[in-house]
C-alpha cells in the first residue's frame, strides 16, 4: 500500500500540521481523528488495515489529518469564544490548505469526510457547513453536541458549528438542495453513549427531507475501535 507522510507550517494555525496519506487513487476521503487525537490514530487502531484491499484496488484514498481539539473545544484554560476562534482557524486550515493539497494529489470529483466519535462531529460539521465540497459523509459513533464544552455560551460564532442547534432553523434552499444530493451515513452501536445525539441529528435531517442512512448495530456494539473497524469495512 502506498503510504506517505506530509508536514507543513500552517498559516491558518501558526503551527506545523501533519498528515498521513494512504492509497494512490479513488475517492479522496478526509479522515478526522477522535477527540484530541492524532493523524496516525486511524492507522494505529487498525482502521487502515481493515480496508487495505479497497485502498490497494484504488477505490479510496485516505488523507488522515491531525486535530487541534486540545487547543479548541477541549481547552479548559481558554474562554468559550477563544475555543471557537481556534476551531475556526482549524476550519481555515482544512479549507484553504488541506483541500488544496488533496486536489493536487487526487483529481477525482467529490470529497468524502470520515470520522469516529468526535471525529464524526468534525466530518459531519464540515459536510453540513460546506455541502458543495463534501459530498459523502461517514460517521461512526459520532459525538455531535460540542456545546457541552462552551459553558452555556452560544454566540453566533459557536451556533453555526452546533448542528443540533442550527439545523432546526435552517431553511436556506441553497443548503437544503445540496444536502439532498449528497450522501450521509451514520452508524452507531446500540450501547453507544452517543446514540441519543445520533438519533436527534438524524431526525432533524430527515425532517428537512435530507436522505440519511442510519444503522444501529446490535450484539453489544458500543463506543470503540473494535466496532468501528467492523463498521468501516461495511460502509467504505
Amino acid at each position: 500500500m502506498r503510504r506517505e507522510y506530509h508536514k507543513w507550517f500552517s498559516p491558518a494555525l501558526a503551527r506545523e500540521m501533519e498528515m498521513l496519506v494512504f492509497g494512490h487513487s479513488g475517492t479522496p476521503a478526509l479522515v478526522f481523528p477522535t477527540s484530541c487525537g492524532r493523524f496516525f490514530d486511524f492507522e494505529d487502531n487498525g482502521m487502515v488495515a481493515a480496508i487495505a484491499e479497497k485502498i490497494d484496488e484504488g477505490h479510496v484514498q485516505l488523507f488522515c489529518v491531525d486535530s487541534v481539539d486540545a487547543e479548541s473545544w477541549y481547552n479548559r484554560n481558554a474562554t468559550p469564544r477563544w475555543r471557537i476562534a481556534r476551531h475556526l482557524q482549524y476550519e481555515r486550515y482544512l479549507l484553504d490548505e488541506t483541500l488544496h493539497f488533496i486536489h493536487q494529489q487526487n483529481g477525482a470529483s467529490g470529497l468524502a469526510a470520515i470520522g469516529c466519535s468526535f471525529g464524526g462531529y468534525h466530518a459531519v460539521n464540515l459536510a453540513l457547513r460546506h455541502p458543495e465540497i463534501v459530498t459523502t459523509t461517514l460517521s461512526l459513533g459520532g459525538a455531535f453536541d460540542p456545546s457541552i464544552f462552551l459553558n452555556g455560551y452560544i454566540g453566533q460564532d459557536a451556533y453555526f458549528h452546533l448542528p443540533l442547534h442550527y439545523l432546526p432553523n435552517l431553511n436556506d434552499p441553497w443548503y437544503l438542495n445540496r444536502f439532498r444530493h449528497n450522501t450521509y451515513t451514520f452508524a452507531i452501536g446500540g450501547s453507544d453513549q452517543c446514540r441519543d445525539d445520533n438519533e436527534r441529528l438524524v431526525h432533524l435531517m430527515r425532517g428537512k427531507d435530507i436522505p440519511v442512512r442510519f444503522d444501529v448495530w446490535g450484539d453489544g456494539a458500543d463506543h470503540g475501535w473494535p466496532w468501528w473497524r467492523k463498521m468501516v469495512q461495511a460502509y467504505l
